[in-house]
C-alpha cells in the first residue's frame, strides 16, 4: 500500500553542518529504497532550502512542506543572530502545518520564532546554559537526545540528525522501516539519552570570586564530607547568603554539585583504571556503595556496568 508523499525541507544556512544537510537527504533516499522493498512506494521527497533565498521573493515559490529541519552547525555567528527572513519563513511554514525540527544549535534559530515558548526542548548539553539564559521562557532538558512534541521536534547532539531522521522515518513510514534502515546504516535504534555522554563542566566564569574559591576547594577535596558552615566561612559569607549565591552562580545546591563532581570523577576512574566500582566509590568519598550507585544512575542515566560497557 503506497503512502502519501512527505516533503521535507532541509535548511542550508551559513555555517550549517554540510554532512548533516547531505546526510539527511541520503538517509531519506535510503529510507525510500526500503519503503519500496516493503511495497510502500517512495514516501520521502527532500528539498534543500537555501536560507539566503528565503530572504527574497523566491521564498513564496518554495514548495509546501510537511517537515522543516534546521541542521546543526559549528559556527555561532549565524545561529545566534539568524536572518529575519528565515525566522518569518519558519513561522509561516509552521502556520501552514509543517512540523519544524531542529538539531543541536539549530534550536537557537527555532527559538527566535517564539514557537518554543512554554515547551520542553533539547539542544547540545554544552549549549544548554546559554540557551536557557537567552530564552528563559523555554524549558530545556539537555538530558534528552530527542524530544518529539508533535509539531515541534528537537534533537540535542551534533550527530543526532541521524536520530531525528530515524524518528521521522518511523513516524511517516513505520517503526519496522526505521529498524531496517538502522540495521542497514549500522546505527543503534534503541532509545538513548544525551546524558549518557555528558561531562560535568562546572561554570567558573560567573564572576562571583567567593564562590569560585569554594568551587576550587571542592575540586580538591571532593572525596571528603562537606559542611555548609565551613564552606560559608571559606567564602566569608553567612550560610544563607552563601547558599543563595552558590545556587545562582553554579545552578546547583552544594550537595548536588558535589554529587555531580564525584560521579564525574568516578566516570574518569572507570575509564582509566578498570577497578571495581566498590573501590571507586570509596575513592570518590562514598562509604555507602548502594547509595552512590543510585546517584550514579540518576545522574548518568545508566548503571556503572552499562557505562563501562559503553565507554571502556
Amino acid at each position: 500500500m503506497t503512502k502519501s508523499k512527505i516533503d521535507i525541507g532541509i535548511v542550508h544556512y551559513p555555517g550549517a553542518l554540510l554532512s548533516a544537510v547531505q546526510g539527511l537527504a541520503e538517509q531519506f533516499y535510503l529510507a525510500n529504497t526500503i519503503c519500496q522493498q516493503n511495497d510502500l512506494g517512495e514516501i520521502f521527497k527532500t528539498h534543500t532550502c537555501d536560507s539566503l533565498l528565503l530572504n527574497t521573493d523566491l521564498a513564496s515559490d518554495s514548495p509546501p512542506l510537511n517537515v522543516v529541519i534546521l541542521p546543526p552547525c559549528l559556527d555561532d555567528s549565524f545561529y545566534l543572530a539568524p536572518e529575519e527572513g528565515l525566522v518569518r519563513w519558519l513561522k509561516q511554514q509552521h502556520k501552514n502545518g509543517a512540523i519544524i525540527c531542529s538539531v543541536c544549535a539549530g534550536a537557537f534559530i527555532l527559538a527566535e520564532t517564539s514557537l518554543l515558548n512554554g515547551r520542553s526542548v533539547t539542544t547540545h548539553w554544552t549549549l544548554s546554559d546559554d540557551f536557557s539564559n537567552r530564552y528563559p521562557e523555554v524549558k530545556v532538558d539537555s538530558n534528552k537526545l530527542l524530544i518529539n512534541d508533535l509539531d515541534i521536534i528537537t534533537a540535542g547532539g551534533l550527530m543526532s540528525w541521524i536520530d531525528l531522521g530515524l524518528e521521522l522515518v518511523a513516524q511517516f513510514a513505520s517503526p519496522q522501516v526505521m529498524r531496517q534502515l538502522g540495521r542497514f546504516l549500522i546505527v543503534d535504534t534503541a532509545p538513548r539519552e544525551q546524558r549518557y555522554y555528558q561531562t560535568f563542566m562546572p561554570k567558573l566564569d560567573h564572576g562571583d570570586e567567593a564562590i569560585v574559591k569554594v568551587q576550587h576547594r571542592l575540586q580538591c577535596d571532593f572525596q571528603n564530607t562537606i559542611v555548609i558552615k565551613h564552606l560559608a566561612e571559606l567564602a566569608h559569607l553567612t550560610e544563607r547568603t552563601f547558599l543563595r549565591r552558590f545556587v545562582k552562580a553554579t545552578g546547583f545546591k552544594p550537595t548536588q554539585y558535589l554529587q555531580h563532581l564525584r560521579v564525574q570523577k568516578a566516570c574518569e576512574l572507570i575509564e582509566s583504571n578498570g577497578g571495581s566500582f566498590e573501590r571507586i566509590a570509596l575513592d570518590v568519598g562514598y562509604e555507602d556503595i548502594s547509595s552512590f550507585r543510585k546517584t550514579f544512575v540518576k545522574i548518568t542515566g545508566q548503571t556503572p556496568k552499562e557505562f563501562k560497557k559503553r565507554f571502556v
